[in-house]
């Protein structure tokens, strides 16, 4: 497999229910999912090749709202080959998010933390990512070099919009692209707010979290295609990134099989662009190189 071109992975999860509870895999529908998932379990998962491609890093994402995660994930990062950036979480609407954030990056491992994320998608507050205490700690994010991770639903859009025309200098990347209602095949208010929000140059979009949106039993290449379409148009593929979402794409297939699909929906494009969905997007908006020799 030396022949192999490099692969990024810019969304995964890793958690251990004997080190830290997961509270949301209570959720009737997480069966499938409910146990500990670390490093060797996503080495295994991600085996097969991507259009030629081995897996050679990845970012590792934040799944609960808690400093001391954050903090084990860098950790991990300073010990795992595999793990290149870590996207973590910390109170943006705390007083005190300089001082937080400055001691996580200096904790072990903390040269990894490139961006910070917040599930906005569970705030019933349509102006959520305004509120001066958020934008304070947006400010105090972006002042330390770290992006931000837009995690929303397709009705939360307008606030991602705001965001990005208050912080033109914040890097913004949309995680698993806004979450399109593909189950529903009721995509148009969720592609105008994508074609709105690509308008922004600062702005990438994570091609991840896909399938875990359509049904999860009986989806289709054909149920994705029209997304990719509409990512594709607004976006371009240089500000495109290939996440696979594990272990969350369990639910949905797996990792394989989403990295099947993914191959198809390349099918078209140039290797030039392969290249950048599939590997320069992520490396340069987590800045993946700085810190490899460290390890």
């Amino acid at each position: 497999m030396s022949d192999l071109l490099p692969l990024v992975d810019a969304h995964h999860h890793v958690w251990d229910l004997d080190q830290r509870p997961q509270p949301w895999l209570d959720d009737t529908g997480h069966e499938a999912i409910r146990r500990s998932h670390g490093i060797e379990d996503l080495r295994r998962a991600a085996d097969r090749p991507l259009a030629g491609r081995r897996l050679t890093g990845t970012v590792v994402v934040q799944c609960v709202a808690s400093t001391e995660e954050t903090t084990e994930l860098l950790a991990l990062a300073g010990q795992e080959p595999l793990v290149a950036a870590v996207v973590g979480w910390a109170d943006l609407t705390s007083p005190a998010i300089g001082d937080v954030l400055d001691a996580l990056r200096s904790a072990p491992g903390g040269g990894y933390l490139r961006a910070l994320r917040h599930l906005v998608q569970g705030e019933t507050d349509p102006e959520w990512l305004q509120q001066p205490s958020v934008e304070r700690g947006l400010r105090a994010a972006q002042h330390r070099g770290l992006g931000y991770d837009v995690l929303i639903r397709s009705h939360q859009f307008p606030q991602a919009i705001r965001l990005a025309e208050r912080f033109p200098d914040l890097p913004l990347v949309l995680d698993h692209a806004g979450k399109p209602p593909i189950g529903h095949q009721a995509l148009s208010d969720w592609s105008h707010g994508v074609r709105a929000l690509a308008a922004h140059p600062q702005v990438r979009c994570k091609v991840s979290g896909l399938i875990t949106e359509a049904d999860h039993r009986t989806w289709s290449l054909d149920d994705i295609r029209p997304v990719w379409d509409t990512l594709l148009a607004a976006f371009g593929p240089e500000r495109l990134m290939f996440g696979s979402d594990w272990p969350v794409c369990v639910l949905a297939g797996g990792w394989a099989r989403w990295a099947e699909a993914v191959e198809h929906l390349l099918d078209d494009c140039s290797a030039h662009e392969k290249q950048a969905v599939l590997h320069d997007t992520a490396t340069a908006f987590y800045r993946l190189t700085d810190h490899q020799n460290e390890k």
